[in-house]
């Protein structure tokens, strides 16, 4: 585990912390839970897991120069949201 210094407004860290009162759950698991749900459902998944399998410095450089950028509205048509 690696610990991090994390700033968050006044009523998520209120949240966060009644939910783990709740729960019988530490801040930090809630956190450690929210982030695998993210990663798992995030449309980056993909070029995540490449840049994370990359040799080297180059070839993250290559993976992220090949991305096409979609416009908001291309996005909202394709996908009809």
């Amino acid at each position: 585990m690696h610990r991090i210094s994390l700033t968050i407004d006044k009523e998520l860290y209120e949240q966060a912390r009644v939910f783990g009162f709740v729960e019988k759950k530490s801040i930090s698991q809630i956190l450690r839970e929210s982030l695998e749900v993210y990663f798992q459902n995030s449309h980056s998944k993909e070029k995540a897991a490449l840049i994370l399998d990359a040799k080297d410095k180059a070839d993250i450089l290559q993976i992220l120069n090949s991305d096409t950028f979609t416009d908001q509205n291309d996005f909202a048509k394709k996908y009809n949201v």
